[in-house]
């Protein structure tokens, strides 16, 4: 057993990436920093929520990784499965006392993510496009929690529109990389139901979407500060032109690490407009 693995099997880039957001969707939503315990506990509740979500996840996935990726915690014998199983449960325990210590109302979405994370690791991740709408949800909550946990909707609700469909788009187009290994699992995914070429359609659709939805908060009358979105936009379009011209793998891989890159310009861009 690794001790090492404990941290990289939550993958901590992305989970302090996601804590990060939901401080910034505090920010969004009432424009100006909250207090700092109010701050910090959004940034754990939403940091562990990821930890303990990627972990079980893994957990789930060991003999999908076994292909996929190979070089994971469990694939490579880092760290025991059970150990994982129950390491994921006491991040989402502490997760949500913390959560009790903000309001009634953030441990009530922090329930209601933190089971999602469960179900989808454990029964929704096959589905076709099922699967999909729940990790976009989740992420989509990730902003929208950090206005719960102030008490204020402010733009953060345009921000988790848009993140949202940002995410169905690459959750799509993931599925389009990951083929190879969840065929050999029996999963049904978009790609392996409808085909690589319509399921890049999808994720295009909702890649045009979300540029689309980017727009509501000027028409609501947001600033000139919100035009700092149009570069972000453009990364988006971008990824979707790179899959709808290729499905090979290695281009599914860059198109949906260009989605997951927008995802934080967007929060970014929203953060200025708020504060401006």
């Amino acid at each position: 057993m690794e001790l090492k693995a404990f941290i990289e099997i939550t993958r901590p880039h992305n989970c302090v990436l996601a804590g990060v957001v939901g401080v910034l969707g505090s920010i969004v939503a009432v424009g100006h920093l909250p207090d700092a315990l109010t701050t910090l506990l959004v940034f754990l509740v939403v940091t562990l929520g990821c930890a303990g979500g990627n972990t079980v996840n893994d957990y789930f996935d060991y003999e999908i990784d076994k292909i996929n990726r190979p070089d994971r915690p469990l694939p490579r014998g880092a760290i025991g499965r059970k150990t994982a199983l129950y390491y994921a449960l006491l991040l989402f325990a502490v997760g949500l006392i913390l959560a009790a210590m903000i309001n009634v109302y953030a441990l009530v979405l922090g329930i209601i993510a933190y089971v999602t994370m469960f179900l989808y690791a454990w029964k929704l991740k096959p589905l076709p496009f099922i699967g999909n709408l729940a990790v976009a949800g989740l992420t989509g909550a990730t902003p929208l929690y950090g206005a719960v946990a102030v008490g204020h909707l402010g733009l953060a609700g345009y921000l988790a529109v848009c993140a949202f469909l940002v995410n169905v788009a690459r959750e799509v187009i993931k599925d389009i990389e990951d083929v190879e290994g969840d065929m050999a699992k029996g999963a049904k995914t978009l790609p392996i139901i409808w085909g690589k070429k319509r399921a890049a359609y999808v994720g295009a659709t909702f890649a045009v979407l979300t540029v689309v939805a980017s727009f509501l908060p000027i028409k609501a009358g947001v600033g000139l500060g919100y035009y700092a979105m149009i570069p972000v936009d453009l990364i988006i379009l971008y990824a979707a032109y790179l899959i709808l011209r290729s499905q090979e793998r290695e281009v599914a891989h860059r198109s949906q690490k260009l989605l997951k890159i927008s995802i934080f310009l967007a929060v970014m861009a929203f953060l200025i407009a708020a504060l401006v």
